[in-house]
C-alpha cells in the first residue's frame, strides 16, 4: 500500500472509533451471534475504514458509511463461515446500558429469552431492519445505505417486520387480548 498515512488520517479514526466502536459490536454481534468474533470483525471494519481514509478519499457520513462498512464486512463472514444467526440474548438489553456484556447476560430472565427466541423467527431482512432502525436507532437513510434498499423498501420492510413481530407476540401470549 503506498499511501502514507498522516497524523489528521489518525486521528480521524480514532474519533470514529471511540464514537462507532460500541455500537457497531453491538450489531455486528446481533448479527452473527458470536462474541469473539464481533469483536474481530468490528476491528476489521476499522481498519478498512482507515484504509479508505489514508487514500484521502472523502466520506460524507462517517456512521453511514461505517455501518455499510461492517454490514459487507459481516455479510461477507456469514456466507463464508456461519450459519446465519441474528440476535442473542442482549437484543432487547437497554441501549443506553454500558455495562459489560457477561454481567448484563446474569441479569437476563424468562421473559427476554422468549422474546429473543420469538425475534430469531422472523426472517433475515425483518431482523436486520428491525436492529437498525429500532435498536440502533438509525434513520430510514442511514439504514437504506447500510443495507443497500430504497428508503421505500426500509419503510415497507419495517413495518411488515414490526407487524409480523406483534403477531408472534400476541400468539405467544405476551400482549393481554382487550
Amino acid at each position: 500500500m503506498g499511501e502514507k498515512a498522516t497524523f489528521k488520517h489518525k486521528e480521524i479514526i480514532i474519533d470514529w472509533y471511540n464514537n462507532y466502536n460500541y455500537s457497531i459490536f453491538k450489531y455486528i454481534l446481533n448479527m452473527i451471534n458470536d462474541y469473539q468474533q464481533a469483536e474481530d470483525l468490528t476491528q476489521e471494519t476499522f481498519v478498512k475504514v482507515y484504509q479508505y481514509i489514508i487514500c484521502d478519499k472523502t466520506i460524507s457520513y462517517p456512521k453511514t458509511f461505517i455501518y455499510r462498512t461492517a454490514h459487507n464486512i459481516t455479510v461477507d463472514y456469514i456466507r463464508k463461515n456461519a450459519p446465519i444467526n441474528i440476535v442473542k440474548d442482549f437484543v432487547f438489553r437497554n441501549k443506553k446500558s454500558r455495562e459489560p456484556l457477561i454481567e448484563s447476560h446474569v441479569l437476563y430472565n424468562e421473559q427476554y429469552e422468549k422474546l429473543y427466541k420469538e425475534f430469531l423467527t422472523l426472517k433475515r431482512s425483518y431482523r436486520q431492519v428491525i436492529t437498525l432502525r429500532k435498536m440502533e436507532e438509525l434513520s430510514i437513510k442511514e439504514t437504506a445505505a447500510i443495507l443497500n434498499w430504497s428508503e421505500g423498501k426500509v419503510k415497507t420492510t419495517l413495518f411488515r417486520a414490526m407487524k409480523t413481530l406483534k403477531k408472534k407476540l400476541e400468539r405467544g401470549g405476551y400482549f393481554n387480548e382487550k
